[in-house]
């Protein structure tokens, strides 16, 4: 029975020593076996264990796509001790941040958060540093004379299943970034929920894409933990680049890519598209919606569907998918569609008043299963009710079939005088009008109604009159929306800024808005 996450990757090694598990293409093409993976695993809890580290405390990740990484990773939890995976391209604050809250006890970076780190990490902090890919300083290490001088045996890992193993900050539902506790139970429960799909999301001959990021927990389970658990070879990649990608996908031989909705619009409509995915099988979108229309354009550039899925960092993180959603092989998904909750976990649709929804109305998603995590760092707090359901501050409806289709966020749930807007039905209609590339509405506090939305508007060509397009933009708006969800403010901007999966940030469009200052570079 698997209780440690590291366990799968013990299971690859013995059943595939020689097989390859890793590649990456940096100044030059790298590929380690599954045996090597799982010799540098050992060496990594070694080594921590060396440092004085023992079972519980945590240790930082905050580097790009490569193939320490996984090592990094998995070696951490093998020695029982608890990943903290951090976005190497975020602030010195947002770093600094997060180390301390977490109190960690060593970082390992690499060259694109090394400077970062550096400057994060004070005589305060007590925080042992560990450098890939570039020169250590001053007390620092490096990460292959880390893992050179860790010698004896590698550490056991408690053997509880309930122990912490990943902390991944996120803003919850509460819109403050906050550390989601996720137990080995968590990771393995969704690990082996996605398996137990009928077809297969993925199987050991499959050659996976590892694009998304594995400081995100869709790159660092949904990918890596999957593919590690079924020993299929994954392809780390650091950046997008549309047409290199492709070519690599051609070379590398790659069957699997797991991918966000950015990535779609970068390729769909492409003339050599269609030859470049022929060997591709399965192509899923997931961190965030996918448009039914840029779905239609892949798949007429393509002649490949797209699988999409639906999850939570809270929920490990795949909470439905088209995969689970009975259909004949020849048929698309179903547009808008999410698809069913994958085998063991339940889903409801619940009204504010606790009650669930009729059928087709839309309503918070409310989520149970063995997936969930423990609470929000340190204390557990806003976890799963007593009774094993957590409310996710996501709005959806289930059809008749029992797919689930989302509709917004709660949390970005815009209440004007009392009546609630949900700002994709703003968008919607926003997005009706020419000219009009992308748009993301939020809402901001206002003395008179207590909050007003705020629409930015994207131009679809360089140039384009702002005056123009502002006033179309408030005439069709006039006519088809009621008064209350009207833009009070429109903004046009040259482009909107995104996570690193590809989810529009609206938090940060909140506080553009906030600050009056209206110049804003695509991101």
């Amino acid at each position: 029975m698997t209780v440690n996450v590291s366990d799968y990757l013990r299971a690859a090694a013995s059943h595939d020593p020689g097989g390859v598990a890793l590649v990456e293409h940096r100044t030059a093409r790298r590929e380690v076996t599954w045996r090597e993976f799982d010799e540098a695993a050992d060496a990594v809890a070694r080594g921590l264990t060396a440092r004085g580290l023992v079972a519980g405390q945590r240790v930082a990740i905050v580097m790009a796509n490569r193939i320490d990484l996984p090592i990094a990773y998995f070696g951490i939890l093998r020695g029982g001790m608890v990943a903290v995976p951090i976005n190497p391209r975020s602030t010195t604050r947002e770093i600094g941040r997060m180390l301390a809250d977490s109190l960690a006890r060593v970082v390992l970076c690499d060259e694109a958060g090394v400077t970062q780190v550096r400057e994060a990490v004070t005589d305060e902090h007590q925080i042992s540093v560990i450098v890939d890919g570039a020169d250590p300083g001053p007390g620092e290490s490096g990460f292959e004379a880390f893992l050179a001088d860790a010698t004896g045996a590698a550490p056991a890992a408690p053997a509880d299943a309930e122990a912490l193993a990943v902390v991944l900050y996120t803003s919850g539902t509460s819109g403050k970034p906050r550390g989601a506790m996720l137990t080995h139970r968590a990771l393995i429960a969704n690990i082996e929920q996605v398996a137990r799909l009928d077809p297969p999301a993925m199987t050991s001959d499959d050659v996976c894409l590892g694009l998304l990021p594995m400081f995100h927990i869709y790159g660092l389970n949904c990918v890596l933990g999957q593919a590690v658990r079924q020993g299929a070879r994954v392809v780390l990649v650091d950046g997008f680049d549309p047409g290199g990608l492709l070519d690599q996908i051609v070379a590398e031989g790659i069957t699997n890519i797991p991918l966000a909705p950015p990535v779609v619009a970068a390729w769909a409509g492409r003339d050599d598209l269609r030859d470049k995915l022929a060997l591709v099988t399965t192509i899923l979108s997931g961190a965030s919606a996918l448009d039914p229309e840029l779905a239609e354009t892949f798949l007429a550039s393509s002649g490949k569907y797209i699988e999409q899925g639906y999850g939570l960092t809270e929920t490990a993180p795949v909470i439905a998918t088209t995969f689970g959603s009975p259909r004949d092989a020849s048929t698309s998904p179903k547009s808008g569609s999410v698809g069913r909750a994958l085998p063991g976990i339940d889903v409801r649709i619940v009204e504010a008043n606790g009650e669930d929804s009729r059928a087709g109305d839309p309503a918070e998603i409310w989520v149970r299963g063995d997936n969930l995590f423990s609470g929000y760092w340190p204390d557990g707090v806003d976890g799963p009710r007593d009774d094993g359901w957590y409310p996710t501050g996501d709005i959806g409806l289930l059809d008749e079939d029992g797919d689930l289709t989302l509709v917004d966020r709660l949390r970005e749930l815009v209440i004007v005088s009392g009546f609630n807007v949900y700002p994709f039905e703003v968008e919607d209609v926003i997005a009706e009008v020419p000219g009009v590339a992308q748009v993301a509405v939020v809402g901001l506090p206002d003395e008179e109604t207590g909050e007003a939305v705020v629409a930015f508007v994207v131009p679809d060509r360089p140039g384009a009159d702002e005056s123009v397009l502002l006033e179309s933009v408030e005439a069709h708006c006039r006519t088809r929306l009621a008064r209350f969800k009207q833009p009070r403010r429109i903004v046009v901007v040259h482009g909107l800024p995104h996570s690193a999966t590809g989810k529009v940030a609206k938090g940060r469009l909140r506080a553009l808005a906030r600050s009056e200052t209206l110049g804003l570079d695509a991101s």
